[in-house]
């Protein structure tokens, strides 16, 4: 039997020596040990041929809720087909001796569908639900800048708009450089150890900005926010890999993503009433928004110390109780689900550290550039519009409270449009076309901005141009997901995390100087540069598409040209590791 990895799933596309479950009888099963015991647990249709229990029909498989009927049969076996089932090659994939998980893997272990989703709408609620509590207070401490512009925090400090862009500057900067160090000491440390830890050091640099006094102290604090701040994303995608499948994954990295534009509406909601503190104490509004929201980070990281267990087998201890989160069955499911999707998710244990030889190899892993070069443009077009949305509302007439509750409507649609975008990649298994959509909603709206004097038009006619702009589906979501799925090893995925959001936050310090002061307040000459870049990006997209296309034929030519006992000497003596095997497909 040939095995192929893909950067979906692995898969078998031979038939396997294990019986189908097509033409079972009904049977009790539970977890099935290497000795071939069997521990009774759910009924379900599986018969067991010389010792195997069978595997579940993989065109059964139901991701999405509105594919699931009322003919569905839950208690049919959900385990898909994997190297696993193969014994000429499930020894090239077995996880590491020392992996954290290792005493919950077992092939012959089966479950149904009931089980699995079940255990994954008890992961969404125990793990997925606090990390996006914890990226909304990321948001919150990131971007509540853009709500004091509306308080007259440039003029209480003597700012200019050009000093607010090299504040921005400052703030992605240190945020890129503290990326791939932030990551490093994340896999050394664990993240449940290391994101705690970044949350309160940053909260209190956030509510520190209370003491702001001028210049030196803005650019100072947003630096120290950049360091520590740096490294929180892909740190938590990296964390949430061990317990989710890819496909998954990148629907709930929606769903993170999603919990950013949420805060962005809690927060304008939050600045309506904090800034109107302003003069309490002598103080202004925005020094009051900067203690209070710090403070309330501070107590979210102090909590993220007990809320986040190391892995799906270590959630036992005196804050989530002595049994854990899960049951040993329920351990068992989501490692062997996990793994058997993705094997190279046992290639390192989670306190790992990630040495100079492995960074160098995942630094220089040329397949994944496309994707790297994809996160430097792709939020640019939209993203100086975001930035200066709150002075540009205050310069066509809005007061500072309107300012605020104005800025809510396209975050709300940008929140729908992102969410559908994912799904609808995941739906119909595509990624490149669907991440460039986002481009293609912005070209009318620039092209717009370009051709006419925005000063002859209506500020609601402003606005209305501005929230349809920045509603475009963002599909970072899809791109996180499809980065991790290209890098297929654990080191590969520590690395290229952080190196892709490096490279988004390089287009962020690009963005925030395109706006500029002498360009001010239509800025004609900046939106032309935004309407190029937009179709620039259209042709990266293409580009990366037909790299990966090509990449994957060549592979498959040499691969499919080979004998099986050929494949089964390559398994057991490749040197070449994660998306370099000729038995992997590149995702696109």
């Amino acid at each position: 039997m040939s095995t192929i990895l893909t950067g979906f799933q692995a898969r078998a596309p031979d038939a396997s020596p294990i019986a189908s479950s097509n033409d079972s009888t009904e049977s009790n099963f539970g977890t099935f040990q290497g000795d071939g015991a069997v521990e009774k647990g759910a009924k379900s249709s599986v018969i067991v041929v010389d010792g195997v229990p069978t595997l579940g029909a993989p065109h059964e498989e139901k991701r999405f809720w509105f594919q699931r009927s009322k003919t569905f049969d839950v208690n049919a076996v959900a385990t898909q087909l994997s190297v696993y089932d193969n014994p000429d090659t499930a020894k090239d994939y077995l996880p590491r001796s020392d992996w954290e998980n290792i005493h919950r893997f077992s092939p012959l272990t089966r479950w149904t569908w009931a089980e699995e989703y079940s255990l994954v709408r008890k992961i969404d609620l125990r793990i997925m639900v606090f990390a996006c509590v914890m990226f909304m207070a990321l948001e919150l401490d990131r971007a509540n800048i853009i709500q004091a512009n509306t308080d007259n925090f440039l003029d209480d400090l003597n700012l200019t708009t050009n000093d607010f862009n090299l504040g921005n500057t400052v703030f992605k900067l240190s945020f890129l450089l503290a990326e791939l160090p932030s990551q490093l000491v994340s896999k050394w440390v664990g993240p449940d150890r290391w994101i705690p830890s970044q949350m309160v050091l940053w909260s209190i640099v956030a509510a520190s900005q209370f003491w702001l006094s001028g210049r030196s102290s803005f650019l100072a604090c947003r630096a120290l926010l950049g360091m520590l701040q740096g490294g929180f994303i892909p740190d938590i995608i990296l964390y949430l890999s061990y317990f989710y499948k890819h496909h998954e994954l990148s629907l709930r990295l929606g769903f993170f993503w999603t919990a950013m534009s949420v805060a962005d509406i809690v927060a304008g909601f939050l600045a309506y009433g904090l800034l109107r503190m302003r003069g309490i104490e002598g103080y202004s509004g925005w020094r009051w928004m900067f203690l209070i929201e710090g403070l309330l980070t501070l107590f979210i990281g102090l909590l993220a110390f007990g809320l986040m267990p190391a892995g799906p087998c270590q959630t036992a201890n005196w804050f989530r109780g002595k049994k854990g989160w899960f049951s040993p069955r329920e351990e068992e499911i989501i490692v062997n689900r996990v793994l058997r999707e993705d094997p190279s998710k046992g290639g390192m244990h989670n306190r790992q550290p990630i040495t100079f030889k492995l960074l160098w190899q995942s630094l220089k892993d040329y397949d994944m550039w496309p994707l790297y070069a994809i996160g430097l443009l792709f939020q640019i077009p939209a993203t100086p519009a975001q930035q200066y949305l709150t002075l540009s509302l205050r310069g066509w007439g809005f007061d500072t409270f309107d300012s605020n509750l104005l800025a809510i409507p396209w975050t709300v649609i940008h929140m729908i449009t992102m969410l559908l975008l994912s799904y609808s990649s995941e739906v119909f298994g595509e990624l490149t076309m669907h991440a460039m959509v986002g481009q293609i909603w912005v070209l009318p709206f620039l092209i717009y901005l370009v051709a006419v004097d925005g000063s002859q038009q209506g500020k609601w006619t402003m606005w209305a141009i501005i929230t349809l702009l920045l509603s475009y589906p963002n599909a970072h979501p899809i791109q996180v997901g499809w980065n991790s799925r290209n890098s297929n090893t654990v080191r590969s995925r520590t690395v290229s995390a952080a190196c892709y959001n490096m490279f988004v936050q390089a287009g962020g310090i690009i963005s925030s100087n395109i706006y500029r002061k002498d360009d001010a307040p239509n800025y004609p000459r900046g939106n032309r540069i935004l309407l190029a870049i937009a179709i620039f990006n259209i042709a990266v997209y293409f580009l990366t598409k037909a790299y990966y296309v090509f990449h994957n034929r060549s592979r498959a030519k040499k691969w499919d040209g080979m004998s099986e006992e050929q494949k089964l000497r390559y398994l057991e003596t490749t040197t070449d590791e994660g998306n370099k095997r000729l038995d992997f497909r590149l995702a696109h």
